[in-house]
């Protein structure tokens, strides 16, 4: 998606419109992306692969005011928690497109040794070698 991931949009979303009920069917069945979605405020999170029939009736109790999740991510959601801080996240996820510190930082007006700040405590977080390391660590726990 341009511009906004489909978790910053159900975010945004659940700010403007307090009432919405958001669902996310998505490819990502990893626990990082399920705890963000939640903490997004959306009501549904399944996977693609779920039959329809199964993605009819989740839309209907949804629809109710129900909470659906794949059952197979349910119980997995809470395993380990994020280390990164939202900044952390935005400049490790701009790092991992190839931006620049001095790119970054322009983007969102921030001093470059903020950037190189907020780089350095995601990657100690991370237990990382480096910035690439700690974006691919980040993506595969579903963080970013």
């Amino acid at each position: 998606m341009p511009r906004l991931t489909g978790l910053e949009l159900a975010e945004a979303l659940g700010q403007r419109f307090p009432d919405i009920r958001v669902a996310i069917v998505t490819t990502f069945g990893r626990p990082g992306y399920l705890r963000r979605a939640l903490e997004a405020g959306v009501r549904g999170y399944l996977l693609k692969d779920t039959p329809a029939e199964q993605l009819a009736d989740a839309v209907r109790r949804i629809a109710r005011g129900e909470r659906v999740i794949a059952p197979e991510l349910a119980l997995s959601a809470w395993d380990g928690q994020n280390p990164l801080s939202d900044r952390q996240r935005q400049i490790l996820r701009l790092a991992g497109e190839g931006l620049s510190n001095r790119a970054i930082s322009q983007q969102l007006h921030l001093a470059e040794g903020t950037v190189r700040n907020y780089l350095s405590e995601a990657i100690n977080e991370l237990h990382a070698a480096n910035r690439i390391e700690a974006y691919r660590l980040a993506r595969q726990q579903g963080w970013l």
